[in-house]
């Protein structure tokens, strides 16, 4: 596994981080109205964000004075590719494993 897929997959592995996420899977976002949906401070969503931003899973743009969040079509394409690699490696050793030949004949004699 790369550098990038550990980082997201270490970043998404923190509840708060991955609501964090998942609210911007519902479009683009400030601190404050992410801080205002969830049990933790604005300076604590800030430094999630920050932690998901260095994964590659969101980018941010100035409004103003506020910077607005949206989640990174590029980090996610990445951890899908991850994912799809990972999810076809094990299918196929699962195929491997359930096509093998059956053993015949009778069980062994342990001395």
């Amino acid at each position: 596994m790369g550098t990038y897929q550990s980082e997201a997959l270490d970043a998404l592995g923190d509840p708060t981080r991955r609501a964090i996420f998942e609210r911007l899977g519902r479009g683009p976002c400030a601190v404050g109205e992410l801080a205002a949906e969830l049990p933790v401070s604005r300076p604590a969503v800030s430094q999630h964000l920050r932690v998901l931003k260095q994964a590659g899973l969101v980018v941010d743009e100035a409004s103003g004075t506020r910077r607005i969040y949206r989640l990174n079509p590029a980090g996610i394409d990445a951890l899908r590719t991850y994912l799809t690699h990972f999810w076809s490696t094990a299918m196929s050793a699962f195929r491997d494993e359930v096509n093998k030949p059956a053993r015949t004949g009778e069980p062994e004699e342990q001395s």
